[in-house]
């Protein structure tokens, strides 16, 4: 249908209904002779039939006017002008290109016209101006099921193709964001000019050709793209290995592509929205075929276009949002659809009434349409899901359906609880490209035929797990180890066959071509493709290139001389104990022994008598309990439970030395030369290392200078380095890796032994040009060969005949007992002996309350105070019923102790007990005492009488 047609009839309509509805006047700017706009007009004009056969009691009705844009963008602008100022619409379906889109909005934004378009699906048009209504689902809603297809595979790389246009780059950021999010990474963006010609597309296939990725994202128009899978197909980039998907656009347009064209896309995986099934569907597709319009090629051979239910979703939204704003006066008069322009006055023209509340309307606006639900948000149409479709013979095969919540299904209502729903199980079978039912891995060696460079480290010694020799038969090098079989093992376990060939990393002459970074580096700069051997993962290695997961366990250590302890040492007999454990058991012998004598000096005469025989108790007591029972007889309770307790601390202190001190006489005891790295650093020792190993750097970093460190070559250096010492020229310690230091050590078990701690690396693994896709299905193979012990048999082979070393560490477990053995020992006796002191220090406060305050009350000074308590507790306490026997072997009766030193000689002997309380005290406290004490005050003294003060005879 032309416009003229559509302009008599709506002229027609508006005289039919002219005494009884309103007129709202609608501009449509689309490309006539696309597919796409020959089809929206179409659909447009069955819309407007149907909405108003339906809905005959509206009072208001739209009338289009149309105009061709003829897919120039300055001639939408013209229409666009020629619209808002002659017709004065008020509002604009289309334009039909996102480019297009970009003038006219400005248009509609300065008039407050709504601009509506159900084919502009650029993401960042919407974001323009209010006044652009966004009738389509944007690009940006199909980025998440472009990205799960990419996860579910399993594909670390893809190659984005798009054209160099406003609907060809908007795209790109959010699919840059969404592979970002599943761990994908975009290793090159190939950018079409839209009109490339042949020779550019074939130039830009080949340069994809060379590269290892071999999936590829394409959006752009059904044109172009229809042009780039034919030459793909022609230089053979649609055959087996590679993985294409395609955007909703090229999807939804694929049926009008020629049959050879459709042929080159077998096997080619797309997205685009699902359309849930309907009767009105139905029966408008039947209605649409039936119509078969001239200017509509492809209408009736294959399935309805996505962009032609929009347009007839669109058309109906409008038609609802102008019956909700209601009656308004008709223009006075109708132009023709010429375009007659002035230069002179080409914006002039006013703001629309009916613009805004029609945009408002139309935001309002929701129902279901033929596509879907139809709802603005934000001014864009709201997401749903998507189908991803397998391209078959010449249709196309639904293998799964995309939710923005739900991930992929087989069907919208499949319960995945049980499922991964990033998994491809989720999908159904897919024919890829080249017929192939075998998934592609994502991305090959280069199809120039040449294989990967693995550059291997060339050693003098230290060969056992990389070995570099020359054939001199075949005038070549021959390649072997522990860790070269490994890689091959590796290599062997990945699903696909991977070229490649070893290449000793050396100079002409055969000698190595530098230090194991220099080989890193190397491949940093592409001269390798990767390389493998005993190379240890470190932070700054990992900046330049990418490493497996470890096949080899990390770890530095300290290989030192062994020395054997000199039995016949003069102070041998400290060595069983450490030193803080000598100094913690003596420590607690004085304190047993203070604080039995503090218990029993009261109540026991052996543990009375002058100063000295008091100290002398003191360390005697508990260091008898060693060899002999103690004879003196304890009376206190809680003494008696403290030696309870220390003789099981003694027993089982005696024990353990006794029992340490005897296997230092009878086995020879094994201990390094050197302890630790502080005392090799204090001592300016000089230490060694495997030449070009990254341990050089690792020294430096504990603090040993250049100067002191020392490389070599082989093994048999490192031992006559180690025999020497520091002193004749050697080293004090040599340092290296454990697989290394192993082997070292079986070789040399009873020379050598490790000291100190282990220090942490990450192990040997395999290296990679950062971004390698090879790096994660090398490290799934090494864990594998991992799990199922095929590393330990490689290992058993290659190191059989090595003898396995127990170590001196071993014997040097137990030489010397440290305190942390005894800590819960001292501290049970600890906690017995201090819980004992607090009962009786407590008991005898309480008993002798009245005389400590009548001390405490007095004038005296403070240090009178003190020798005053001091001598009322050194008095015996006659109070427990213990018997004054004699001191054994002493000499001095119960009468003749120390009270009497504090007995005034010209006191009687039947003196009050209160006076016996002052005479006790020091003259200063007697004298103050005395003269406050009368006869108006000694019931107050009453208590006194049973504090157990007994006065001494003369």
């Amino acid at each position: 249908m032309d416009s003229h047609k559509l302009m008599v009839k709506s002229n027609n309509s508006q005289r039919s209904f002219h005494n009884r509805t309103s007129n709202f006047q609608v501009g449509v700017i689309l490309d006539l002779k696309s597919v796409v706009g020959s089809m929206g007009l179409s659909c447009m004009s069955i819309a407007l039939s149907d909405f108003y056969s339906i809905h005959s009691n509206y009072s208001t009705r739209l009338s289009l006017h149309v105009r061709d844009s003829q897919e120039q963008a300055i001639e939408a602008a013209a229409a666009g002008l020629n619209l808002l100022k002659d017709v004065k619409v008020d509002a604009i379906l289309g334009p039909q290109k996102s480019a297009q889109a970009n003038f006219l909005m400005d248009l509609g934004d300065r008039a407050q016209v709504p601009i509506i378009s159900f084919s502009a699906t650029s993401p960042s048009l919407h974001t323009r101006t209010p006044y652009f209504v966004q009738a389509a689902q944007g690009d940006d809603t199909q980025v998440g099921a472009i990205a799960a297809i990419v996860k579910a595979f399993q594909w670390s790389r893809v190659v984005m193709i798009f054209e160099d246009s406003e609907y060809g780059s908007g795209i790109v950021p959010y699919l840059s964001n969404a592979f970002q999010d599943v761990n994908a990474h975009i290793s090159y963006k190939s950018v079409f000019p839209v009109s490339a010609s042949d020779e550019f597309i074939l130039k830009e296939l080949y340069k994809m050709m060379t590269l290892q990725t071999r999936v590829f994202v394409v959006h752009m128009s059904h044109t172009l793209g229809a042009r780039l899978f034919l030459k793909a197909k022609d230089i053979g980039m649609m055959e087996k290995g590679y993985a294409w998907i395609i955007t909703s656009g090229l999807v939804d347009l694929a049926y009008l592509m020629d049959s050879d064209v459709a042929e080159a896309m077998q096997g080619v995986l797309g997205v685009k929205p699902l359309i849930p099934k309907s009767e009105q569907l139905r029966s408008f597709s039947s209605r649409l075929k039936k119509k078969s319009l001239e200017k509509s090629p492809g209408i009736g051979r294959a399935d309805l276009s996505i962009f032609g239910l929009w347009a007839y979703d669109t058309l109906w939204a409008l038609a609802m949002a102008a019956e909700r704003v209601g009656l308004k006066e008709p223009p006075k008069t109708l132009e023709n659809s010429t375009v007659n322009l002035n230069v002179s006055d080409l914006f002039n023209f006013g703001n629309s009434e009916v613009g805004p509340k029609l945009l408002k309307a139309i935001s309002e606006t929701k129902f279901e349409g033929l596509s879907g639900k139809f709802r603005l948000i934000d001014g864009k149409m709201g997401s749903s899901s998507y189908q991803i479709i397998n391209m078959v013979g010449n249709g196309q095969k639904e293998v799964g359906i995309w939710n923005p919540s739900l991930g992929i299904r087989r069907e919208l209502n499949w319960n995945t609880t049980t499922h991964d729903t990033s998994s491809r199980e989720n999908m159904r079978s897919i024919i890829w490209p080249g017929d192939s039912t075998v998934v592609p891995k994502g991305w090959e060696v280069p199809m120039s035929g040449k294989k990967l460079r693995i550059g291997v480290p060339v050693k003098a010694g230290f060969t056992d797990f990389v070995r570099v020799a020359k054939d001199t038969q075949v005038n070549a090098r021959i390649i072997s180890g522990f860790y070269i079989d490994v890689f091959k093992s590796v290599m062997e376990a990945l699903p696909y066959s991977v070229p490649y060939e070893l290449l000793p990393f050396e100079n002409p002459d055969g000698s190595s071509a530098g230090t194991y970074n220099d080989l890193i580096y190397q491949v940093f700069l592409q001269n390798y493709d990767a390389a493998i051997g005993d190379i240890t993962i470190t932070a700054n290695r990992s900046k330049y290139v990418d490493f497996t997961l470890p096949f080899a366990e990390g770890g530095v250590i300290s290989i030192v001389p062994i020395t054997y302890e000199d039995a016949n040492d003069i102070w041998a007999f400290l060595k069983p104990l450490k030193k803080e454990l000598w100094l913690t058991s003596i420590a607690f012998f004085f304190l047993t022994g203070l604080a039995v004598w503090i218990l029993e000096h009261r109540v026991s005469s052996a543990f009375r008598g002058p100063p000295s025989q008091h100290v002398g108790m003191i360390f005697y007591f508990p260091f008898s309990t060693l060899v002999f029972a103690h004879r003196e007889r304890i009376v206190n309770n809680l003494a008696r439970l403290v030696v309870v307790v220390w003789m099981f601390v003694i027993l089982i202190l005696n024990s353990t030395y006794t029992a340490s001190l005897s296997s230092r006489f009878t086995v020879q005891r094994l201990q390094p030369a050197i302890t630790d790295v502080s005392e090799l650093i204090k001592n300016r020792d000089f230490v060694g290392c495997q030449e070009g190993s990254f341990i050089v750097d690792f020294l430096r970093k504990k603090g040993f200078d250049d100067s002191r460190i020392r490389t070599y070559t082989s093994p048999y250096d490192c031992d006559e380095a180690l025999s020497r010492g520091s002193k004749s020229g050697g080293i004090s310690a040599f340092y290296d890796v454990i697989p290394y230091s192993k082997l070292f050590l079986s070789k040399h078990c009873d020379k050598y032994m490790t000291v100190g701690p282990t220090y942490r690396t990450d192990g040997f693994a395999f290296v990679f040009p950062k971004g390698s896709p090879l790096v994660a299905d090398v490290s799934r193979a090494v864990i594998e060969l991992t799990e199922n012990g095929k590393i330990m048999e490689m290992e058993q082979h290659w190191l059989r005949n090595e003898q396995t070393c127990a170590g001196p560490d071993d014997n040097m477990n137990s030489i010397t007992i440290s305190l942390q053995s005894f800590k819960g020992l001292f501290a049970i006796t600890g906690g017995v002996t201090a819980v004992s002191l607090l009962i009786f220090i407590a008991s005898y406060l309480y008993k002798y309350r009245d005389f400590h305050r009548r001390v405490s009350n007095s004038r005296i000074t403070i240090w009178s105070k003190v020798v005053a308590i001091c001598r009322h507790f050194d008095q015996r306490d006659l109070s427990s019923g213990q018997p004054q026997d004699k001191l054994p072997e002493s000499g001095i009766s119960p009468n003749t102790s120390s009270e009497n030193s504090v007995q005034p000689p010209n006191l009687p002997r039947n003196h009050s007990n209160s006076n016996e309380i002052v005479s006790s005290a020091p003259e200063e406290l007697h004298d103050a005492t005395t003269a406050t004490i009368h006869s108006s005050n000694l019931e107050d003294m009453s208590a006194v009488k049973h504090s157990g003060v007994i006065l001494p005879s003369a």
